[in-house]
């Protein structure tokens, strides 16, 4: 007899997944031979930035460059890996680029594992998902064209989305912590990271994690003689660094010209952020539909999984398109996440990573392809971002008018089905701890499915020299 009883009822459900295993292999191998084909190109960034960096670090004895970290404007994590190239007999442009490459596939492979927390075993759709980031123009672009590491950040935040999905805040907050320590765009995500802990998904105490990782990976640094000060002060220094409002980022600065008045609009659009950011998490956390008795850190309120996708999704989104003076590869989350947004809600956000990725690779070509740049225009790529911005806010508004607690809703989150429609179960249903209703309203020891529910979704429906 089988040992997996569930495979003897769905035949064929083993050669599916031997065919998908197949499929993940040739996806890993097609993307990587494409970024590969790119190694060769040297960006202004790795002439001017990290060329010399890599350079300083070789010269002055590997990880012992680190006593001082001056010559760089990034913090120490990255700098540990440009000391380990150092050591290796690899070219390193090429070094570069394959570590952001093996962060562009770890970076689809958390996309694809909380894709498959939506779709049932068996599905194609998680597979689909990362398969679309991997092969995301700007994901390509950013690793094996540019050399730029915004795929190792990235990787950390959408495996705390799943960790934060799978009810593990420890292990989320930690990611959180190793992401920030690599790039300070990690803050993009932090009014989601709000709404968290003011919801109680995320327990306070979990934030220590963030701190702690964070100086943690100074150690190294800080045993080789680096300056304590200097470590903890290198993101205050990246943030004056820049005073342009829009380094070619599709943002809301390149739909009009402020003239003489930038540090004015500077100053204010910092302070529209901060208003939109809060009113929006106000919005959430104590709108009374589905909010729970106020405790000790906050609202309880049971927010679903589309609805957490939704939050981070909006937050990527927004914040760097009112945020002044961003490049264009700060929207490399945004370019990530809307594609798993999409897999949630392909009927009503199929067009969100279409819009996003056409004003974020669009920017793109204005630094990396000056020559088609000039039949672009970048105020076309700052509407799109806004349309993107407008359609993120709309359907998270939607989805939370829609799904006020996991109480009063079905389909596989207890949000909506798979294809956007409403999942509404049955009255005798009742779901298990991720959402998920068995046959007749039961669920198995997961809370995974045991058969067809009536209102459930069917299977498988689911140019700058500077830069910073």
């Amino acid at each position: 007899m089988s040992s997996n009883p569930a495979a003897e009822q769905r035949p064929g459900l083993r050669d599916r997944a031997s065919g998908q295993i197949v499929a993940a292999v040739v996806i890993v191998a097609a993307a990587t031979a494409v970024r590969k084909l790119m190694f060769p190109w040297e960006s202004d960034d790795y002439r001017y930035f990290l060329h010399p960096w890599y350079t300083h670090i070789a010269d002055h004895g590997g990880f012992r460059a680190l006593s001082d970290i001056g010559f760089s404007d990034y913090n120490v994590p990255y700098l540990y890996v440009l000391a380990a190239l150092s050591h290796l007999p690899v070219q390193d442009l090429a070094g570069i680029k394959a570590v952001s490459t093996l962060f562009d596939l770890l970076t689809a492979y958390f996309a694809y594992r909380i894709v498959a927390l939506r779709h049932p075993e068996g599905s194609w759709r998680p597979h689909m998902a990362g398969a679309v980031v991997l092969f995301l123009p700007t994901v390509m672009a950013n690793s094996g064209w540019w050399g730029q590491a915004d795929s190792v950040y990235s990787s950390f935040v959408v495996g705390a989305l799943w960790f934060v999905l799978c009810h593990r805040p420890w292990w989320a907050c930690t990611f959180f912590g190793i992401a920030l320590a690599f790039k300070l765009q990690t803050v993009f995500v932090f009014p989601f990271l709000l709404v968290l802990l003011l919801t109680r998904r995320v327990p306070w105490r979990a934030l220590l994690a963030v701190p702690a990782v964070y100086l943690l990976l100074d150690v190294p640094a800080l045993l080789v003689g680096a300056d304590l000060g200097q470590l903890l002060t290198v993101y205050s220094r990246q943030t004056g660094t820049y005073q342009t409002l829009s380094m070619n980022a599709p943002s809301v600065y390149l739909l009009f010209q402020p003239g003489d008045h930038a540090d004015g609009v500077r100053r204010a659009g910092i302070l529209l952020t901060g208003a939109v950011v809060l009113a929006l998490v106000a919005w959430v956390v104590l709108r009374p539909a589905g909010r729970g008795p106020l405790r000790p850190g906050g609202w309880s309120r049971e927010l679903t999984d589309t609805q957490i996708v939704l939050l981070a999704t909006t937050s990527v989104v927004l914040v760097p398109f009112l945020l002044p003076s961003m490049h264009e590869r700060y929207f490399f989350l945004a370019d990530v996440l809307s594609v798993v947004a999409a897999f949630y809600l392909p009927g009503r956000l199929w067009y969100l990573p279409v819009l996003v990725q056409l004003a974020s690779a669009g920017t793109y070509l204005q630094y990396l392809a000056h020559d088609a740049a000039r039949y672009t225009k970048v105020e076309l790529f700052g509407a799109l971002m806004a349309l993107a911005a407008v359609a993120a806010v709309r359907a998270t508004a939607r989805e939370f008018r829609r799904t006020p607690g996991r109480s009063r809703t079905g389909g596989q989150d207890g949000a909506t089905a798979a294809d956007g429609t409403d999942g509404t179960a049955g009255t005798a249903g009742t779901t298990g701890a991720d959402g998920r209703t068995g046959a007749h309203g039961t669920t198995g020891a997961h809370g995974t499915a045991a058969g067809p529910v009536r209102g459930a979704a069917p299977e498988g429906r689911v140019p700058a020299v500077e830069r910073g």
